[in-house]
């Protein structure tokens, strides 16, 4: 009895989360009693006297903790954790962590989660999304940017310019807005409804361009002199990072620059001269002031350190002597300006190192703390901008397009296609507005931007892809009139840019935040590095067993949790989705102790299994999107319209973090560890979370065919045009005639199927282009009054309309051939070095 009572208290002050003199009280208490029930047999005091003194050499610091296990298990563990280069030891000091702790912590705060402030928008920032940016849709043709122009018109350049785009994140004190992030992505998003190169162009000053690191690293001249010009479009800013040969291994940047002393301004300074080759640089084609990563190395010691300083960040304007700029690149045939930039030695001060002297070496870190910003709001905003589009446009579509007598919206077949459509809309736009509020509120979120970016991108081309299959040969042909085709054709853009999703999947989100969210793992690193070996073990041990304590309480949490489906958990009743989130809770108990597991038996060789990674990082974006959607339902007060969609993303979360669960522990690259990590997750087998049934999948398609508020809210912040001669336009004027004639047309079609025999082929012929004459027919036949026939007319009008494709005359195209025949030349660069 007092081996069992001791296990069972210790059990439970675990689960508990009770430690220190008080456990050790318990488990003293609980060892006595159970000597008692045993008589105080010689054994019993033998094994439970162990077994207690060893508990308390866990629990209670001292002396013999310190040597006789901590210092080998320092040693030990120093063995089992990976190794990190220069600059992924940086990526783990960059950024901060907010929400994502709390899912990796395997007991999520839904307080925290709830009371979080979130993402909001003052009047001044609607009022420019009502006005100025309301205004530059509406000067948006795509089909003319992208075919006819190959450029942005010069109008629409000069209106971003002057109504200050470039500079919406620039404090109002330097020249900008001044905006909120939550502002910026809105912004990007409601452009990217309307066109996917003026985002881009937008987006880039804002969240990829110099203005960022001059706001946060700059010098005061730097500032002074930079973010006036930048916020008012006097400069044109490209940050380029990508080399041909590196790829995203910053540790690979073969572009330099040699400290050494050069002309500047007609003076000899100090300085460096920088040689590069980049590509894929967006506004390079354009920019006139161009912002490099490169390596300094310092091979004459002008500095008096290194020779080899490291990664930094450089301005240099574009008028400088050997800047090559100004061929283009064509992303997918999106015509942003997007090209190459290079450069042989081509000298500049130290003045002109963002931040100056003191920031050389220091880049790296720069660049994670604000691409982090910049991978929060660009690509998810147009992603989740693709979504809006998509649900408004197809879902009318789907509406006006008759088969068979009928809307096709109506077509299982159809709404299985819809259903996901609304639905991922929903997620991408909770995560995207999650994300967004806790830059608002300062985090810098490097684990979440990763997800955001990762799964937005993913999620935009699912969308995008079940867009196209109820469009179908509507979608496929290419004209002014097709409202999905600029959007499908960007998609790889978004998968492939600012890292590509493979990577973004397979070694950030998971290698980086399980230790840089673990609550335990960075302090045991730091302390595992430490030159002090007294410090270090010292160090050690007062972190390594509260997380061997956190460990063991989130494998009986897993435990617990899946026997009893959850119910053991406290939540909120808010809502009532408290089903949701205890599976949430029990989940997070188990990515935790997966994670922990992973790190102590994969350990430094988790860079090699990359499946591995991708699944753990699959369960956590599916734990943070679905704590997302619970986060934006909260925020808008429950409107219980809304609760299919939110029921549907939790389902769909659930379903597909279990099975994430699942393949990561049936493939788990340590065979002996899969039945236990089994039993533990899934003691009762991987049941029971089967995703949205028909019914509640149905609703959600109905959601965006349906003029309802919750179709409003999908599509909330998208531009919206009822101009009937706009691809956008058209369609959703079809929609809103439709829904003003359904009455009607209903009649019309009973009329035509019970029509007499010697009817048919008068009829037939009418459905097809004669409507005039089937609307006067309907009227003479008393189908219709006198006075909707005009109404119905134009409706049939318009429903036919939005069926019909372009079609180009053959002369035309090859005309159109032969005036591009040979202008478009490849242009030579000097190869890398």
């Amino acid at each position: 009895m007092s081996v069992l009572l001791l296990l069972l208290s210790a059990l439970v002050l675990i689960y508990l989360g009770i430690g220190g003199t008080t456990a050790a009280t318990i488990l003293s208490i609980a060892t006595v009693i159970g000597l008692f029930q045993d008589h105080w047999h010689p054994l019993s005091i033998i094994v439970g006297g162990a077994l207690l003194a060893l508990a308390l050499i866990l629990i209670l610091p001292g002396d013999l903790r310190l040597d006789k296990l901590s210092r080998p298990l320092l040693a030990w563990v120093r063995s089992r954790l990976p190794s990190l280069s220069d600059t992924e030891a940086q990526a783990l000091k960059s950024g901060s962590v907010d929400w994502d702790g709390e899912l990796f912590s395997g007991n999520p705060d839904w307080k925290k989660l709830l009371e979080a402030r979130p993402a909001h928008l003052t009047s001044e920032e609607q009022a420019f999304l009502d006005g100025p940016v309301e205004k530059l849709c509406a000067m948006l043709d795509d089909w003319k940017i992208t075919h006819e122009q190959y450029d942005l018109p010069d109008k629409v350049w000069k209106f971003i310019q002057e109504k200050g785009f470039f500079g919406l994140i620039i404090p109002k004190e330097d020249g900008g807005l001044g905006f909120s992030h939550t502002a910026h992505s809105e912004i990007v998003m409601k452009i990217s409804t309307r066109s996917v190169s003026a985002a881009v162009t937008v987006m880039v000053p804002n969240s990829l361009g110099p203005g960022e690191l001059l706001m946060q690293y700059g010098t005061d001249d730097q500032k002074q002199h930079y973010l006036p010009r930048l916020a008012k479009g006097e400069e044109i800013p490209c940050f380029a990072l990508t080399s041909p040969v590196a790829g995203s291994d910053a540790g690979a940047i073969p572009d330099k620059g040699i400290v050494c002393k050069g002309q500047w301004n007609g003076k000899e300074v100090l300085g460096l001269k920088v040689t590069w080759n980049k590509r894929y640089i967006t506004l390079a084609p354009v920019a006139t002031l161009i912002g490099l990563a490169i390596k300094v190395y310092d091979p004459d010691k002008l500095l008096g350190g290194s020779d080899d300083i490291g990664v930094t960040c450089v301005l240099i304007p574009r008028e400088t002597e050997g800047v090559n700029a100004g061929a283009r690149h064509l992303p997918m045939n999106t015509v942003f300006m997007n090209g190459p930039t290079w450069g042989t030695e081509v000298f500049i001060p130290m003045d002109q190192v963002i931040g100056g002297q003191d920031m050389l070496g220091k880049g790296w870190t720069m660049l994670l703390e604000c691409l982090s910003i910049g991978r929060s709001i660009s690509l998810p905003a147009l992603g989740t901008g693709a979504g809006k589009v998509a649900s408004l446009a197809t879902g009318s579509y789907a509406y006006t397009r008759e088969q068979f007598g009928r809307s096709i919206s109506q077509f299982e077949g159809v709404q299985e296609a819809l259903e996901p459509i609304a639905g991922y809309t929903y997620m991408m736009d909770a995560a995207r507005l999650l994300t967004a509020g806790m830059l608002d509120r300062g985090v810098r979120p490097s684990v979440p931007s990763a997800v955001l970016k990762y799964r937005n991108t993913d999620l935009m081309r699912e969308v995008i892809n079940h867009a196209m299959d109820v469009v179908a040969g509507r979608g496929v042909i290419t004209g002014p009139r097709n409202f999905l085709a600029r959007a499908y054709q960007a998609v790889p853009i978004g998968i492939t840019v600012e890292g590509a999703n493979i990577l973004t999947r397979s070694l950030m989100i998971f290698g980086q935040g399980a230790i840089r969210c673990h609550p335990y793992i960075v302090e045991e690193i730091e302390a595992a590095g430490m030159d002090n070996e007294d410090e270090a073990v010292r160090k050690f041990d007062g972190i390594f067993y509260r997380h061997l304590a956190h460990t063991t309480r989130n494998a009986l949490r897993a435990l617990v949790l899946g026997l009893s489906r959850g119910w053991l958990q406290s939540v909120p009743r808010q809502g009532e989705i408290q089903s949701s989130y205890r599976q949430l809770a029990r989940f997070s108990a188990a990515f935790s102790l997966m994670t922990d597991v992973t790190l102590l038996s994969v350990g430094g060789g988790l860079k090699a299994r990359q499946r591995l990674s991708g699944r753990m990082a699959d369960c956590l974006t599916h734990l943070y999107y679905a704590t997302a959607v619970i986060k934006q339902w909260h925020e808008e007060g429950y409107p219980e319209d809304q609760r299919p969609l939110v029921e549907w993303s939790l389902q769909t979360c659930l379903r597909d973090l279990q099975a994430a669960m699942r393949d990561a522990i049936i493939n788990f690259p340590v065979p002996l560890l899969r039945w236990p990590l089994r039993l533990l997750v899934f003691p009762l087998g991987a049941t029971g979370l089967n995703g949205p049934d028909d019914r509640l999948g149905a609703q959600v398609a109905e959601s965006i065919v349906k003029d309802t508020p919750v179709r409003q809210r999908i599509s909330r912040g998208a531009f919206v045009t009822m101009d009937p001669e706009d691809p956008l336009g058209r369609v959703l004027n079809a929609y809103k005639l439709a829904h003003d004639t359904e009455d009607m047309r209903h009649r019309l079609h009973e009329a035509v199927r019970n029509r007499n025999e010697d009817e048919v082929d008068g009829i037939a012929l009418l459905m097809g282009h004669q409507r005039k004459e089937l609307v006067d027919w309907a009227c003479a036949q008393g189908v219709v009054k006198a006075d909707e026939c005009d109404q119905l007319q134009e409706a049939l009008t318009a429903l036919y309309d939005v069926i019909r494709v372009d079609a180009f005359e053959g002369e035309g195209l090859k005309a159109l051939s032969r005036c591009a025949k040979g202008k478009r030349k490849v242009v030579e660069r000097p190869p890398q070095d």
